[in-house]
This record gives C-alpha cells, structure tokens and sequence, in this order.
C-alpha cells in the first residue's frame, strides 16, 4: 500500500460469533428493551438509563453505561436499517459532558442461521483511530460475551 493510501485508510471493526440460539432470539435480544437492557454493556458495567422509540428505520435511542468506577458513557443513536431478523444497522455516537454528540460510527449486525445456532458478524466503521477502535473492539467482545450468557439462562 503507497504512503498516500495508507493515511487515507480509516479503522473499522469486525467481530464474527457463533450463539447456541435461533436466529429470531439473537435479533430479539438486539431490538427489544427487555432483552437488550440485559445485556448491552460490557463487564462489570451497568445500564443505570436506556431510552428509546423502537427498533425501526429512525427511530432512536440513548443509553448510559456506568463503568465500575461510577464513570458514566452516554451514548445515542439512530436506527438506519432494521431488517427482521437478519440485519440491524445503526448510528452510534457517544455524547460528550454537555450532552453533545461526538464522532459518529455506524454498527452493521448481521445474522445468519447456521445448524440451529446463530452466526453474527457486526462491523462498525469508521473510528478515528485505531486506539479507538481497539477500545471499541474489547468493549464489544466483553458486551457479546455478556449476550451469549443471557442466551445460555
């Protein structure tokens, strides 16, 4: 890759599981607050706020995270695509102190039904940097480690 072209690459995420669950559950655990309330943070976080007007193309959601240290993430976003129950395509920002939105990524999950279990593949794109999206990629394998137990019980 020239030099030119390598400064014009933008990190992107991908993270490929496989659940011991039906399709139709995975993309329920991603789209409906009583589920995803459960789940969505990574370990050792809590989900102390989520609101939202449903899963469906624009609608919206914020949700804060509150780390182990009492640190709290707030973040929004906007449903672009919601395709049941293959796809689910949003917008995510996190929001700085005065509530503002910051750089914006979009999260592409996709499932795929693969001998009775679930293939999901999310792709988020496009950080900043790679620091960040190495800070993403741990948060996400942590917060799919926590939806794999929630599938399991």
């Amino acid at each position: 890759m020239s030099t030119a072209a390598a400064g014009q690459s933008r990190p992107e995420l991908s993270i490929v599981r496989t659940f011991d669950a039906p399709r139709e559950l995975v993309f329920r655990c991603w789209t409906e607050p009583e589920h995803l309330n459960r789940w969505c943070c990574p370990k050792g976080f809590t989900l102390p706020h989520s609101e939202g007007d449903g899963a469906r193309p624009g609608g919206s959601f914020k949700t804060c995270m509150r780390a182990p240290d009492g640190t709290e993430y707030w973040l929004a976003g906007t449903y672009r695509e919601v395709v049941p129950p293959d796809r689910l395509v949003f917008s995510h920002r996190w929001l700085n102190d005065r509530g503002e939105p910051e750089h914006e990524t979009v999260v592409t999950v996709t499932l795929e039904h693969e001998d009775g279990r679930t293939r999901l593949m999310l792709h988020q794109a496009f950080f900043l940097t790679e620091a960040s999206r190495e800070g993403h990629r741990q948060g996400w394998e942590e917060t799919l480690d926590n939806l794999a137990e929630y599938l399991a019980k």
